[in-house]
């Protein structure tokens, strides 16, 4: 059984930077292409970040430039460093294959706000 574990979320002032951790287990990403979603409180979940097997990357408009999706498939970890936090950031993150194959982690909740 495939389990996804989130990790690195928090409080954060705008304008600053968090770090994300999703360390996966029963299943080796090496062959994945990974992606980040998001969910903020009476939205849907959306994609905003992915990464193909040979670390090309994709990003939604409204994150490209200010959040880094990275993958260490010796770990087996997917990582999204964000940068220039706002507001509208704020949010539960979650990781998962590209096309949703594995049951969603809890996510991690990110909360930008001053």
């Amino acid at each position: 059984q495939v389990q996804l574990v989130e990790s690195g979320g928090g409080l954060v002032q705008p304008g600053g930077s968090l770090r994300l951790s999703c360390a996966v287990s029963g299943a080796n990403i090496g062959d994945k292409y990974m992606g980040w979603w998001r969910q903020a409180p009476g939205k849907e979940r959306g994609l905003i970040a992915a990464i193909s097997t040979d670390d090309s990357t994709n990003y939604a408009d409204f994150v490209r430039g200010r959040f880094i999706i990275s993958r260490d498939n010796a770990k087996n970890t997917v990582y999204l460093q964000m940068s220039s936090l706002k507001p509208d950031d704020t949010a539960v993150y979650y990781c998962n294959t590209y096309r949703r194959d594995w049951s969603w982690g809890q996510g991690t909740q990110v909360t930008v706000s001053s």
